[in-house]
């Protein structure tokens, strides 16, 4: 999953790296010619060879003599210009000493020069990106982002933390601290309120009754496949279900889940008319389950928009009469940014408690996850990752982080 987001994020921090690298590369040459404004290495052994030597003349060598053999450059010299005098002759013992020390010299001259320079160096391979650099560099980053389905206060929360890591503060490894930052922000975006789904039951049991889940969400979002995946996941906890085909709205919607049901292996209360009242048939589920000592009812019930006021006001109906436990907003990963409405729609008319994101294998792009995790801060209890019955997959930041190319 998020193949295409981890792709694209790849690109974009290896380029986001690159160009702040290349940033490094200017800060290094500017020292570089600093430093050789000085005399250079061949420069300063050319006149320390030419202090073995006498020159007589009114004027300092001319600057061609410098970085080649000191023999040849004084014969290039017109006698009338100059004269030269050999100093006196001294023992070879003598002369080949004081040639030593001199070369000595030159190495140790040349070792001060390195060390000085490579010590200099340390301090400005350290990158420093200041803001406006910054703001160039992450337009190309927002832009990508924004392709991939990531709401604008998300992108915001990235830039700002980003920029408190890099901007202005000495960096060692431009990709490494880009990478970590990310990872770091995508953690506290996708860090949602925990809700243990097997501990609730637990808890409502104590009360001699069955646990009420009402799912919601919009038409073709994937509510009835999700209520029978949710009864498969909760019969391998040893937990036993009933489902309730509350979807009367849909001709083939009560048959749609009997047919799952059958699947997985549980009991479902349905209409034998095509139409019915979807309230009563919720209520006598509970009823049948608390009658059998049912350990959970999952209600599905028909797709809607906030738009249509008529199936609005009976989902509040339902919720109003039923008094479910958990009203649980399945949202379809392929609708992108519109999941953040939709759950703020649903929320305000009758409450969300927590959601379950369906498609998410055929979502590519990720962003809506990030979005609705960081915006509506809501538990994520599942993700629909397939037809399978056993495809559910609970909630794991750590693994969206994985998927995403962060972990």
């Amino acid at each position: 999953m998020f193949g295409l987001f981890k792709k694209k994020l790849k690109d974009i921090v290896d380029s986001f790296s690159s160009k702040a690298e290349e940033e490094a590369e200017k800060q290094i040459e500017e020292p570089k010619k600093e430093e050789f404004k000085e005399e250079n290495r061949e420069e300063k052994k050319s006149k320390k060879f030419l202090g073995l030597f006498k020159i007589k003349h009114k004027e300092e060598a001319p600057e061609e003599i410098k970085g080649e053999s000191i023999e040849e450059k004084i014969d290039e010299i017109p006698v009338e210009e100059k004269y030269v005098e050999k100093p006196k002759e001294e023992p070879k013992e003598e002369n080949e000493e004081r040639e030593l020390k001199i070369k000595e010299e030159i190495v140790k001259e040349d070792k001060k020069e390195k060390t000085g320079f490579f010590e200099r160096l340390k301090g400005i391979t350290k990158v420093r990106i200041n803001e406006e650099k910054f703001e160039k560099l992450f337009e190309e980053l927002e832009t990508i982002l924004l392709e991939n389905n990531v709401a604008y206060e998300v992108i915001d929360k990235i830039k700002e933390d980003l920029k408190m890591d890099i901007v202005n503060v000495p960096i060692n490894n431009v990709r490494k601290t880009i990478h970590e930052s990310l990872r770091k922000t995508l953690n506290e975006i996708l860090d949602v309120p925990k809700l243990d789904i097997i501990e609730k039951i637990k808890e409502i049991k104590k009360e001699n009754r069955s646990a009420v889940f009402l799912v919601l969400g919009y038409n073709g979002s994937g509510k009835s496949i999700t209520c029978a995946k949710f009864a498969r996941y909760l019969k391998d906890k040893n937990f036993k279900s009933f489902l309730a085909a509350g979807d009367t709205f849909r001709a083939a919607g009560s048959l749609q889940l009997a047919s799952y049901a059958n699947i997985v292996g549980v009991p479902v209360l349905q209409l034998q008319e095509q139409k019915g009242d979807s309230c009563a048939l919720i209520f006598d589920a509970i009823k049948s389950a608390n009658s059998r000592k049912l350990d959970v009812v999952i209600a599905d019930t028909a797709g809607r928009i906030h738009s249509n006021a008529d199936l609005m006001d009976e989902l509040k109906k339902i919720v109003r009469v039923n008094k479910p436990d958990l009203k649980i907003l399945v949202l379809d990963s392929l609708t992108g940014n519109d999941v953040v409405e939709q759950c703020k729609q649903f929320d305000k008319a009758v409450g969300v408690d927590a959601l379950i994101f369906t498609k998410v294998d055929a979502y590519e792009k990720g962003g809506s996850l990030l979005s609705a995790a960081y915006i509506l801060n809501k538990p994520i209890l599942f993700l629909g990752i397939g037809q399978d019955m056993s495809s559910l997959k609970e909630y794991d930041k750590e693994e969206i982080l994985e998927s995403l190319g962060l972990d």
